[in-house]
């Protein structure tokens, strides 16, 4: 033992006391390991658009109200069509700590006990942190609830987030590129802004950082798995002066298919060559418009990664698709819309549930995309045409009153 091995005179019963203590340390550790994996932790994505961005607000969204502005424009393509989508609680801004208060009571009452920000770093400086900054952590009561951010660094057209504005502009208004200069300022400010608050996110100890694109992050640092390897143990290195055991970083493969064998063999090297922790995703990938097809679609390309890698896969189970409010030309088959019902998706959760329960071993965490992606028909929220019935099918399936096999 480390401890045992700096010291080199012992007062009477003292090497018992520390044999002891590092005993006690021991057995608490494995305790608290143990406490991680037998609990589910249930991780609702956060889209954080919806209020006025300092930064960039004016230009994005004139109205002063975010994304609001274009997911109150959503128009039915075809019929039976829901859209625009209404929430039941209104036009309510994701930066005032008095509605974050209530989506926590409402998210850890229906057994959603972690929220994932989706978090981005535009032109030197961040964008959209608000969401996170003045309202989940300025809510009362946000100690119910754990969080963690995921990376969302991907480039964006000026009319992707606006199209009413920008129209035909399809132009890059932002590369999500970063040098190591803002690397480390962004390394510096999670660490400090984040990771030190109490309800952070960690396994066995360690932050959880996820990162939404990995093309972009090797980009960022030439192309090359070596120098991003290094960036990223730079960061590991930082979290550790910071206090903690270390950083568990998260690959996030947003959606997808399942690999050739080729792309499955470069897949499974990069997460090996560059040390990543685990695997997420943000949404099931195989995205079709039935969405029985699109769920048996998900579990063929999880059980795919499963298969390549030795880290922890976490299952991902959407609610939707449906983002034809950023889209004039998307129409029915762009759309989730065949069996897509609280019904549906809490059978596809308990799917989702039994795989966590199939590997012992790792955390029992599940994503849900999402809680709030209004503009993409994906969320937990309650809306005029569901009431509480996605929240209420979380709360069955993890509490274990919906059981499959008894047809409840």
């Amino acid at each position: 033992m480390p401890l045992l091995n700096q010291i080199t005179v012992f007062r009477p019963g003292m090497l018992a006391a520390l044999l002891i203590m590092n005993f006690l340390t021991a057995s608490s550790q494995a305790k608290q390991s143990k406490k991680q994996t037998d609990k589910y932790y249930v991780a609702a994505y956060i889209w954080p658009s919806c209020h006025h961005d300092r930064r960039f607000g004016d230009m994005l969204w004139p109205d002063g109200i975010g994304e609001w502005e274009v997911i109150k424009k959503g128009n039915p393509r075809f019929e039976g069509h829901y859209q625009p989508r209404l929430p039941l609680w209104g036009y309510e801004m994701d930066n005032d700590p008095k509605v974050v208060e209530k989506w926590i009571d409402a998210a850890t009452g229906h057994g959603v006990n972690v929220f994932v920000y989706d978090w981005y770093w535009y032109d030197g400086g961040p964008f959209l942190e608000s969401a996170l900054n003045d309202g989940f952590l300025k809510a009362k009561n946000n100690s119910k609830m754990q969080f963690y951010i995921m990376w969302a660094n991907h480039d964006v057209k000026r009319n992707y987030w606006n199209v009413h504005k920008f129209r035909d502009d399809a132009s890059l208004l932002w590369n999500a590129v970063v040098d190591m200069e803002n690397f480390k300022i962004i390394v510096d400010r999670v660490i400090r802004q984040y990771f030190k608050q109490p309800n952070y996110f960690k396994i066995d100890g360690m932050p959880v950082f996820s990162i939404f694109s990995i093309g972009k992050l090797m980009e960022s640092f030439g192309g090359s798995v070596e120098e991003t390897r290094k960036a990223l143990d730079y960061f590991r290195e930082e979290v550790k002066k910071a206090g903690f055991p270390g950083l568990h970083i998260q690959w996030n493969q947003g959606g997808g298919s399942v690999m050739s064998q080729k792309a499955a063999a470069d897949f499974s090297l990069k997460v090996r060559e560059m040390g990543f922790n685990s695997i997420a995703m943000y949404n099931m990938g195989g995205t079709k418009e039935d969405y029985l097809v699109y769920g048996a679609n998900s579990r063929k390309i999880r059980a795919q990664m499963d298969s390549l890698l030795d880290v922890p896969v976490f299952p991902c189970v959407s609610i939707g698709w449906d983002d034809t409010p950023r889209f004039p030309a998307k129409g029915m088959k762009d759309v989730v819309h065949y069996h897509n019902t609280p019904a549906s998706f809490a059978a596809l959760l308990s799917k989702a549930k039994e795989y966590a329960d199939s590997h012992p071993g790792q955390p029992r965490l599940i994503t849900i995309n999402a809680w709030n992606e209004w503009v993409e028909g994906s969320y937990l929220l309650p809306d005029m045409e569901n009431g509480f019935g996605y929240l209420e099918a979380v709360k069955m399936v993890m509490s274990g009153e919906y059981d499959p096999y008894s047809g409840n």
